[in-house]
């Protein structure tokens, strides 16, 4: 199993499939995962064989370690294109996230105000204003919508306390023209996101949610479950242009 732990608060930067050029902020302990769901696609490996036994950073150390790193590329490069919440898991799960997120913005603006804000983040903490307030203060919120087919996300995202879809995508909606959703298409070990049967009630979530972009993806690496697969090049795009024809503008990584 080939998985990857990042190292915390700040690391990269790294080129990004989706983002460019991305330095990334992690807010999560640097010898494990933190995260609210346990997705047998995720690239840290599964909860379990991850355990953190470190701390979270504090949001002074995340302050300080992002200047410095923004300090240096500011005199020696690379320029970033965005700076990224992601990681170790679910960065919104920090007690300090919205604060931080002013810390960054002061700091972006300070050193390269062209550069964007992004958060990768699994939706599941939406239903805390405050967290919900602080992520439409970002230029990118990028949320987690796999499907909206409870089945699938039970046994797949393995949610690890109590998930109702609808509420989720009724939260999401409340964050539009703001949101951004991320969708991670999949086959292999009886599971298969990528069929009518999946893709048409998501592209009723998406109509309403009216998201102001929708972002498809499928498995980049080795998974710590053996079995899960690539959706093809051609069912990635079939579904991308069904998002068009929706209305939106969709975005395809394979």
């Amino acid at each position: 199993m080939s998985t990857i732990i990042y190292p915390s608060p700040i690391f990269g930067p790294v080129r990004s499939r989706r983002l460019g050029v991305s330095l990334g902020i992690n807010l999560l302990p640097r010898d494990g995962k933190w995260c609210s769901f346990d997705c047998l696609y995720c690239e840290c490996g599964l909860n379990e064989e991850r355990r953190a036994q470190a701390p979270l950073p504090t949001r002074q150390e995340v302050r300080e370690a992002l200047e410095r790193q923004l300090q240096q590329m500011h005199k020696e490069g690379p320029r970033p294109d965005v700076l990224t919440f992601a990681g170790n898991g679910e960065p919104t799960l920090h007690p300090h996230f919205p604060e931080i997120v002013d810390d960054v913005a002061r700091l972006r603006d300070q050193y390269f105000p062209e550069a964007r804000i992004s958060v990768l983040s699994n939706s599941t903490q939406i239903h805390r204003p405050k967290v919900r307030e602080a992520l439409l203060r970002t230029d990118n919120p990028i949320m987690k919508l796999d499907t909206t087919d409870m089945d699938f996300i039970r046994r797949m995202d393995r949610p690890q306390g109590h998930y109702d879809v609808g509420r989720i995508v009724a939260l999401l909606a409340e964050m539009s023209p703001q949101v951004i959703i991320q969708t991670m298409f999949l086959t292999g070990l009886g599971f298969d996101n990528t069929g009518d049967n999946y893709v048409q009630p998501w592209l009723e979530a998406l109509r309403q949610i009216q998201p102001r972009q929708v972002m498809i993806y499928t498995v980049d690496r080795e998974t710590p479950v053996r079995g899960l697969e690539k959706a093809s090049r051609e069912k990635l795009d079939e579904i991308a242009e069904k998002v068009r024809q929706a209305g939106f503008c969709c975005s395809v990584s394979y």
